[in-house]
């Protein structure tokens, strides 16, 4: 017996990809089918980790006779309950959009979109469309302490390329997503009940410079706004920005990666709070 199989409900491998179970799972390959099924895919040890860490509960548990025998700790700390199922190396190919899946994919409810920020900090993003972009962000939003992320139109936060570049952080930062008018409601009312609106600006731009980042207090209600890799923030909602800073940088390129320019950005908040 293979180990951990005792722990499948006794149920025969699925070796085919024609089975039902291989083709449902391969429409959350799209938004679409992740809105039909209201489930999301997630791919590879990581993530399932992450899904025992934030005790969330997953419709389906797929694995490989390798997989469970390379991780025989983690299949003993699978909760019961979860529907699970082994599958041959070929049908988890055929249900990742990985080229080389790690062994495990399972489905999961999206998160319940968040309501209000846990923490008086918020990132907003304005139409982002790179998934890596996205994921990157998720990670360092939840490094930073960031109460909630703001979506307005953009890519899928729930696609598996973000999924996997949020590293999980995807599953842990509460979210709310809306269209663009709708994001231009939430920073308003943000505005309205004293929080600051601050946008980044390119050194020298605009009829008044904007302020090096670090001068910024960054300790107060603050919803950070950052804009679509092509066309940045527009202009509905640029208007409603309170504050504009500033990432000084070598004019030898003209604007930083959106992910890259966040880094700085949402951490001197912590390092303020620090008294560093």
């Amino acid at each position: 017996m293979v180990p951990g199989e005792e722990l499948l409900n006794g149920l025969e491998p699925i070796t085919s990809r024609r089975n039902p179970l291989v083709k449902r799972l391969r429409q959350l390959h799209d938004a679409r089918g992740r809105r039909e099924e209201g489930l999301i895919l997630l791919e590879g040890t990581h993530l399932l980790q992450e899904v025992l860490r934030l005790q969330l509960h997953p419709r389906d548990l797929l694995v490989t006779p390798a997989w469970l025998e390379a991780h025989p700790a983690l299949v003993g700390a699978l909760p019961q309950g979860w529907e699970r199922r082994l599958v041959s190396e070929e049908v988890l190919e055929a249900v990742a959009t990985t080229r080389q899946p790690d062994g495990v994919v399972l489905t999961l409810p999206p998160p319940t979109p968040a309501q209000d920020a846990p923490a008086p900090f918020v990132l907003a993003l304005d139409g982002l469309q790179d998934p890596g972009n996205l994921g990157t962000l998720m990670r360092t939003a939840l490094a930073a302490g960031v109460g909630a992320l703001w979506l307005g139109d953009g890519a899928d936060p729930f696609q598996p390329k973000v999924l996997r570049a949020s590293a999980g952080a995807a599953l842990a930062l509460p979210l709310r997503r809306g269209s663009r008018l709708e994001l231009e409601q939430w920073l308003a009312a943000a505005a309205a009940a004293g929080w600051q609106v601050v946008v980044t600006l390119l050194p020298g731009a605009g009829p008044l410079p904007p302020q090096p980042y670090w001068q910024l207090d960054w300790t107060r209600p603050t919803v950070l706004l950052l804009g679509n890799e092509g066309a940045g923030i527009s202009p509905a909602l640029a208007a409603l920005a309170s504050q504009r800073v500033t990432i000084p940088h070598s004019p030898a390129v003209e604007s930083l990666n959106v992910a890259v320019a966040a880094a700085p950005l949402l951490l001197e908040r912590l390092r303020q709070r620090a008294g560093t």
